[in-house]
């Protein structure tokens, strides 16, 4: 049975952090050399009582209204964060309750990261493969912002928060969903992590680590060894690509649109060259979002649906990677 991403909404929160803003804190960054290491110009943060759960929320009130869905036809919730409300209950269990959707809907959280929506397509397509749901209220949201530092400038450039809901159905109003392509290598998993505040470390206010009398790491915030995760990415991402290709029996030339993670503006643009691909089909939108995690894919979805730069019969290639390592890519047939 086919599964189709049948619509997406988007939800940002309205707080901004713009580059203006970390110079007025940072005056050895100016705002100029902010946006040409990353290419972000602001980004979204969620306020101090703005939560996973709230974003989630928003943007599947949004979906339901922008789209005129019938919330009665919802039968799985799959809520993509890494920032949830709680260790337990599961948020989407909340989102469930909160949005008044049936008891008879099933509902979980997994835990990813920069490829969680590639990976959240992968499992609605299996709820619906398999009979046990029709239409599948995919979430992602997240709320980075709460992890960083006040004083890692470096984190705070480039991350944002988010949400987006899309309706994944066995009826097609809009993409068909094709084969994936997964991967994952542990071994980086300490290069972006939150140390503590689990069960195996305690959040205990660990003091500040400084080499050259930068901010580096905390063990209680964010820590991203961001030389590493390139090295990652863009040895990974060209293979995922080309497997990816060879899955669904394609070449790179009969792609119409790439859509990848919304990391930052050098490494998109280092992994695009290297694969060859033109610059008028890689679409990149982050530059007054920031790096919204697992939402950064559905929200440049969102965007080039609504400007009809994706048109019925093209072929949308999305890759997630980052956080894990954890990396996923499929083909959506428009």
């Amino acid at each position: 049975m086919n599964s189709y991403i049948n619509s997406i909404s988007v939800y940002l929160p309205k707080n901004t952090l713009t580059n203006e803003d970390l110079n007025n804190e940072f005056p050895e960054w100016t705002a100029e050399k902010i946006s040409s290491k990353t290419g972000i110009f602001k980004r979204t943060i969620a306020s101090e009582d703005e939560f996973v759960s709230d974003l989630a929320i928003k943007a599947s009130i949004k979906l339901f209204e922008e789209h005129l869905i019938d919330k009665s036809c919802i039968d799985f919730v799959l809520l993509c964060t890494q920032s949830p409300d709680y260790f337990l209950p599961t948020t989407a269990c909340v989102v469930q309750d909160k949005l008044g959707l049936s008891k008879n809907c099933g509902a979980l959280d997994f835990n990813l990261g920069c490829s969680g929506f590639v990976y959240g397509l992968g499992l609605a397509k299996g709820l619906i493969a398999s009979g046990i749901a029709k239409n599948v209220l995919l979430i992602t949201s997240e709320t980075y912002s709460k992890y960083i530092n006040k004083k890692d400038k470096s984190n705070r450039t480039i991350f944002g928060d988010a949400a987006a809901a899309c309706l994944i159905s066995s009826g097609s109003k809009a993409g068909n969903i094709c084969n994936f392509v997964f991967g994952t290598d542990g071994s980086g998993a300490d290069n972006l992590i939150v140390k503590n505040g689990a069960a195996k470390f305690s959040k205990q206010k660990s003091d500040d680590v400084y080499i050259d009398g930068e901010f580096f790491k905390n063990d209680d915030n964010l820590y991203m060894n961001g030389q590493e995760i390139f090295k990652f990415t863009t040895a990974s991402v060209p293979i995922l690509v080309e497997e990816c290709l060879a899955s669904n029996g394609l070449n790179i030339e009969d792609v119409d649109l790439f859509i990848f993670h919304q990391a930052n503006k050098f490494m998109l643009d280092y992994i695009r060259r290297k694969l060859k691909i033109p610059q008028d089909k890689f679409l990149m939108y982050f530059e007054d979002i920031g790096n919204t995690v697992s939402s950064t894919i559905p929200i440049v979805m969102s965007e080039a649906i609504a400007s009809k730069k994706i048109k019925k019969g093209m072929k949308v290639l999305i890759v997630g990677f980052g956080v894990g390592y954890s990396y996923g890519a499929t083909v959506i047939e428009f």
